[in-house]
């Protein structure tokens, strides 16, 4: 029978956190309450990988993260503590980036287009002149190539790869080595967004399911695992027939998806999936507690135009980085009466204007059509090729419409999540994953709305806050979804900030200054690191591969003076102090919502200590698992104890979790509350800290609860800023009764 979690805690595992440490720490995670283990992906990586998701080969467990025995113990272990395992697969590529003798990547540079592995990979070979295209040198290095005659080895500093045989000349190899910048134009394998050291793999193809599922099915068919979550389903040809497979493999198991929903988009009803992995949650309990009235004033400081901007940084990666992508696309056009510069530049900007990651032909028809029409809005001049185009991108059956609808995800992933999402500034809580950033705040009603469709129809999808891909962690969102209750608090700050240590971009300044406070107090690495990422990754200034020397020296400067400026640091400080409490109140309110919505709530790594990470790899630091245990034993954590008293909650009581009914409080502050009841859980949180303690607190604001009685929401929370309400159990047989215990 197929098992489903009443929740999940993700740990990422490393060499230095490996599966053994993983189950030596599952007593601490079953205290907390927490139902099933949930890992990072452990099948065999690249060397070093610090997350897992350059896997080098589907045959076996990563060594380095405890291998065989170390799933065998860690199983067993939460078997014995009555826990499930879900673990996180990643179907859609492999890591190429130092490819060993007997894996798949090695055998096609070695035997080319003959070898048994050809099919494997999603490779053009006609457009490689028969070979593979390896963007990996310097433009000024390849003198540094040479021949291992010894090994029969091409040898490129630390890169080894195979010669192929009977040949001895770089000319009659498999493969060419490349200037690396030709990666963005004439790569002619499928890889993993940009990184040419991730090549798909075709998983379409039976062969190649089996061969790098074996592994897989076996932690299934030896009870190992219990679930699974899927890396990037919109990269694979297929998804809905990749899905119906692995539910084949593992017999109907748990199986979560990692998808990102626009705003509006729903899952195809279709797939063999308990739904996503959360992000659409998230974007809404992160806009519910935002401050509608603070839109205006914080525009004011990056009156950008975000939709705008949004289709010019993915035209830009539809032009750039992703254009070999593009080409790919048209090569695979059938015979059209276009050129092939007009059919590129068509792609490309139906790709810019694709309103979602991806379609399913033929579910999803409707999104090609709104993204050609607004490329002919945008682009009048392309009428006429986009009339030709459009049916055969309509078309399912078409290689170009499956080669499009595998590219839409890349180039959005690159051109917002990677790049816009480090330009707009306005208010940089909503810059998440899963979310738009155009869409400022969510009334109480239609989150109600939202939530009793998501019991109706993905009851047993996954909730979330954090995840290893978040931008910002859950408690420095937070902590700046206040500024939307203090827009005139933070223009002033933000003006001292920038006169004091002035930034060359100032919408860049705000978004900096934001991560600043957010995760304040956060030591000069840290902060370092960030600046450098968020400015390289918003590419407007300066790039990874194309750094400018004085923009950045500029940017670490202001970085700088958080630390050794009096002026900048007491900004900070005095923000900090002010807003703290609101933040925290919006912390704890974020937190009880994702553990009590319908869904399967996912707790990442220590953030029920309360965690104040930016972009990874800041948010895959180590948790000190040893005072985590001691902070719960003694109640010293107030998040942690909510996190506790909810993750027990579901676990031990699920018959309270099968329903979602509003609350709907009267009173003066009645907008300051958000409460429903789960079908006997009832949870009441407070949201807009800072209006409701300008109004003088709750005042005779009052709550219905399910029982009939009327109660005061002071009473009920307490003081604090949130309870979870449930009957007491009857003492003598465990069935609950009539009356409501509260924890808050």
């Amino acid at each position: 029978m197929t098992r489903t979690p009443r929740s999940t805690y993700r740990l990422q595992l490393t060499s230095s956190f490996d599966l053994h440490e993983a189950a030596r720490r599952l007593p601490y995670l079953h205290d907390l309450g927490v139902d099933w283990v949930y890992l990072s992906p452990i099948l065999t990586a690249e060397d070093g990988s610090e997350h897992g998701y350059d896997v080098r080969t589907h045959e076996s467990v990563d060594a380095s993260r405890g291998g065989a025995d170390g799933l065998a113990a860690l199983s067993a272990e939460a078997r014995r503590l009555g826990m499930g395992v879900l673990v996180d697969i990643v179907p859609n590529h492999v890591g190429v980036a130092a490819p060993a003798p007997g894996t798949w990547w090695w055998d096609v540079l070695e035997h080319g287009r003959s070898s048994r592995f050809a099919s494997y990979f999603d490779i053009d070979w006609e457009a490689g002149g028969d070979k593979v295209l390896l963007p990996v040198v310097g433009s000024d290095d390849f003198g540094s190539i040479s021949v291992d005659a010894s090994r029969r080895e091409v040898v490129y500093h630390d890169l080894r790869l195979p010669m192929a045989p009977d040949t001895s000349t770089l000319e009659e190899q498999h493969y060419e080595l490349a200037d690396w910048r030709r990666g963005d134009t004439d790569l002619n394998y499928r890889r993993f967004f940009t990184v040419t050291t991730l090549a798909g793999v075709r998983v379409e193809e039976r062969e190649v399911f089996d061969a790098s599922h074996r592994e897989i099915g076996r932690w299934f068919s030896e009870g190992l695992v219990d679930g699974l979550r899927v890396d990037h389903p919109d990269g694979l040809r297929d998804p809905g027939r990749y899905l119906a497979d692995l539910a084949t493999l593992t017999d109907g198991s748990y199986v979560l998806v990692e998808k990102i929903l626009e705003p509006g988009e729903s899952l195809p009803a279709s797939w063999a999936t308990a739904g996503t992995t959360g992000y659409d949650v998230l974007a809404l309990v992160d806009r519910v507690l935002t401050d509608p009235a603070g839109e205006a004033p914080l525009a004011a400081l990056d009156d950008a135009d975000y939709v705008a901007m949004v289709h010019d940084t993915k035209r830009a990666v539809a032009d750039g980085s992703l254009q070999a992508e593009v080409r790919r696309i048209v090569r695979e056009l059938p015979t059209l009466e276009p050129s092939t510069d007009e059919l590129r530049d068509a792609v490309a900007e139906v790709l810019a204007c694709f309103p979602v990651y991806r379609s399913y032909l033929p579910e999803g028809r409707e999104h090609l059509t709104a993204a050609v029409g607004a490329a002919r809005s945008h682009r009048p001049d392309l009428s006429p090729v986009l009339d030709v185009l459009e049916p055969v991108l309509a078309d399912p059956d078409q290689p170009a419409a499956q080669r499009f609808q595998q590219t839409s995800g890349m180039v959005m992933a690159k051109g917002v999540e990677d790049c816009a999402f480090y330009r707009y500034s306005r208010l940089t809580s909503l810059n998440e994953v899963g979310g738009d950033p155009a869409v400022f705040s969510l009334p109480v009603a239609e989150f109600h709305e939202a939530m009793q469709r998501r019991q109706a129809e993905w009851p047993d999808a996954m909730t979330t806050l954090s995840t290893h891909d978040t931008k910002r962690s859950e408690d420095v969102r937070a902590r700046i979804t206040v500024l939307a209750e203090a827009p005139g608090a933070w223009q002033e700050a933000l003006g001292g900030l920038l006169d004091a240590a002035p930034v060359p971009d100032r919408a860049f300044g705000n978004l900096l200054w934001q991560a600043a406070y957010g995760a304040w107090p956060i030591t000069r690495e840290r902060l370092h690191a960030y600046a450098e990422k968020a400015m390289r990754e918003a590419g407007d200034h300066t790039t990874w591969t194309d750094p400018d020397e004085a923009y950045e020296q500029a940017v670490h400067a202001a970085v700088d003076a958080a630390y050794d400026d009096e002026r900048v640091r007491t900004v900070l400080e005095q923000l900090d102090t002010e807003l703290a409490e609101a933040g925290r109140t919006n912390a704890l309110a974020a937190k009880l919502l994702a553990l009590t919505l319908p869904g399967v709530p996912d707790v990442y790594q220590g953030s029920e200590l309360g965690d104040l990470s930016l972009v990874d790899p800041d948010n895959r630091r180590p948790v000190d698992f040893d005072a985590a245990a001691a902070s719960l034993a003694d109640g010293s954590n107030d998040k942690q104890r909510i996190t506790a008293r909810a993750l027990r909650l579901r676990r031990d009581r699920p018959e309270l979790f099968t329903s979602y009914t509003p609350l709907v409080a009267e009173g003066p502050a009645a907008e300051h509350v958000l409460a429903y009841d789960r079908g006997g859980a009832v949870a009441v949180v407070t949201r807009l800290p800072l209006g409701l303690a300008a109004r003088g607190g709750w005042g005779e604001t009052s709550l219905r609860l399910p029982d009939g009685t009327v109660r005061l929401v002071s009473e009920l929370l307490g003081g604090d800023p949130v309870a979870l309400l449930a009957p007491e159990p009857d003492p003598g047989t465990g069935v609950p009764g009539s009356s409501t215990g509260a924890e808050s």
